[in-house]
């Protein structure tokens, strides 16, 4: 660096001081260099300060620049983008909703549906929607169960509960099971028998074992979602097809004012009439099916099982020959998992049970209150198909026989998957899943012979009406440990993480002879010991509310009260 003399200030300013010179070129290149003078820091610099504040002070204010604008275009684009994916995301939950929809729409409700319209005409409707509203509410519970616990509401039991007391749920829910599946079997032989004359209500009985061959086939959860999914859709197809069947013969209807159908959706004073509660109480008890709630806290499963699997959430640990070997038993799901599809899983079923239970139910009653009130006929299904035939034309009894086939049928499908969760769940009943189910669908095909071969179609009509009676007296013991569980904050604990296999609450692990000893109750009892997991990353609570809580209690006494009503009528009725 060279260095240069600045002479005295001519004005009598401060001596010269050597300053530095800061070459722009190479230094092997003196002929082309060029160099610039730094000013003297106190006298040339003081000055040029003075004249840049000046400037700064003076200057006028920047313009603002303008506003950026968001077009409507990208916006909408961004709106139906995350539209677009909300669909796709929710069309892959379509299916266990459906299932679960089958059992509000089976041979049971047919039964009940019929005698309300021709009692009543349409002024039971109300506890037709009374009752889908209830059915919707605890079929959340029981998704919320079965999604935040890993467990469905058969294990659950064996798993929180003592076993003097699991064991009398277990027979509870046994006998629901094989009452409900009576009246598929039944409602499967009527209407085969109503398509084809020449069949007899016996041979239709045994046929509808046929049934099982389908559930065969397809129904492997752990075999993969495409198996899975096929099987969901072909349950769905069965569903639409029924909805279908009920709008052909809506349209068939002649003579009926839509307002007075409207107007069967409001409470009515004939509701505190003796007959009018009877027959309430058979709609709320076939509509509110006890194996639907195993099987909707049991067939969401398998979703949660993929998310954790995409995400990469599954612990990489030899879990991939404890799936191979075990399915998804013992899996708990992640809280990504639970967070990504409860709020899915709970939109469908609200879909599927509002949009197709509630349409086929109210269908029933407006085409038996249309065709059936005031009638001098056999209020059954044997009488509405043939009043509908004569009255309106074949074709209205061969789609009502179509639509009662399709119910029966599909019903009985999901009823024995339902059969087959309750004795895995609450006894450990390591019987091979086909046998299971044949076993489950023989219990109720042999009664359903022996009573049409004795009695015949009067005695297949009143079986098929006392078995919703049999439902009735079960659902307020099924419902109650539902309500419970879900409303405790110990039974509804997450630990943030992974997903994991055998523990439970916050992944609370036993050794093998631990596990064996103790079971869940054991890892429960020490999870609450350390504090619910606070001290392994804390624990998230996925309690119900105390308002939800209360209303789920609500529910229950309400079931509860209606069903002992009808239990006192259907005495006084038989004293009589």
């Amino acid at each position: 660096m060279a260095t240069t003399a600045v002479p005295d200030d001519p004005g009598g300013g401060s001596p010269a001081v050597s300053t530095p010179v800061i070459s722009t070129a190479d230094d092997a290149t003196p002929n082309n260099t060029s160099k610039t003078t730094l000013p003297n820091p106190e006298g040339d610099a003081l000055p040029l300060i003075r004249s840049l504040h000046q400037r700064l002070c003076t200057a006028p204010p920047p313009s603002p620049s303008p506003p950026t604008t968001i077009t409507t275009t990208s916006s909408f684009k961004s709106k139906m983008s995350n539209l677009k994916k909300t669909v796709v995301t929710f069309a892959k939950f379509v299916g266990p909703g459906f299932m679960v929809a089958v059992a509000y729409i089976d041979p049971g409700n047919y039964a009940t549906d019929i005698a309300a319209g021709s009692s009543y005409q349409f002024k039971l409707l109300f506890i037709v929607l009374l009752s889908n509203i209830f059915a919707i509410f605890l079929q959340a519970l029981s998704i919320k169960l079965g999604t935040v616990s890993g467990l469905n509401l058969a294990e659950a039991c064996r798993a929180f509960l003592p076993w003097w007391l699991n064991i009398p749920l277990y027979l509870l829910a046994e006998g629901a099971i094989i009452a409900t599946d009576i009246a598929e079997v039944i409602g499967t032989a009527i209407a085969i028998n109503l398509l084809i004359p020449q069949i007899p209500l016996v041979a239709g009985c045994a046929l509808s074992i046929t049934e099982v061959l389908l559930i065969l086939i397809w129904y492997a959860p752990e075999k993969g979602m495409r198996g899975l999914r096929t099987f969901e859709y072909f349950v769905v197809g069965l569903v639409v097809a029924v909805v279908v069947c009920f709008c052909l013969q809506l349209g068939m209807v002649k003579g009926v004012e839509v307002g007075e159908v409207f107007r069967g959706y409001v409470p009515s004073r004939e509701l505190v009439e003796r007959r009018a509660m009877y027959q309430a109480c058979g709609i709320l008890g076939a509509t509110v099916m006890p194996h639907s709630l195993y099987l909707g806290s049991g067939v969401v499963q398998a979703r949660l099982w993929e998310f954790d699997k995409r995400m990469g959430l599954v612990p990489a640990t030899g879990e991939g020959e404890r799936e191979e070997e075990e399915g998804l038993k013992g899996y708990i799901p992640s809280l990504e998992a639970i967070r990504h599809s409860m709020k899915y899983s709970v939109a469908e079923l609200a879909l599927a049970l509002f949009s197709f239970a509630l349409f086929v139910n109210s269908a029933i009653l407006i085409v038996a209150g249309a065709a059936l009130y005031g009638e001098a006929v056999d209020a059954d299904l044997f009488g509405i198909h043939d009043l509908l035939s004569r009255s309106i034309a074949p074709v209205a009894g061969t789609v009502f026989a179509l639509a009662l086939l399709f119910s029966g049928v599909s019903a009985g499908i999901v009823c024995t998957i339902a059969g087959q969760m309750v004795s895995e769940g609450a006894l450990r009943w390591r019987m091979r899943p086909w046998l299971r189910r044949l076993v489950t669908r023989g219990i109720s095909v042999v009664p359903s012979i022996v009573i049409a071969a004795a009695v015949g179609r009067e005695g297949l009509d009143a079986a098929l009406n006392g078995s919703q009676v049999a439902l009735s007296v079960v659902l307020p013991f099924i419902t109650a440990p539902l309500i419970y569980f879900t409303g405790r904050d110990r039974y509804m604990m997450v630990r943030p993480g992974m997903a994991r296999f055998g523990g439970h609450f916050g992944g609370e692990v036993a050794g093998e002879g631990e596990e064996e000893e103790e079971g869940v109750k054991g890892r429960l009892r020490r999870f609450l010991r350390r504090g619910g997991g606070q001290g392994e990353g804390g624990v998230v609570r996925m309690g119900n509310s105390w308002w939800i809580t209360g209303f789920g209690v609500l529910v229950w006494l309400i079931i509860t009260v209606m069903n002992v009503a009808n239990l006192v009528l259907l005495g006084k009725d038989d004293g009589e």
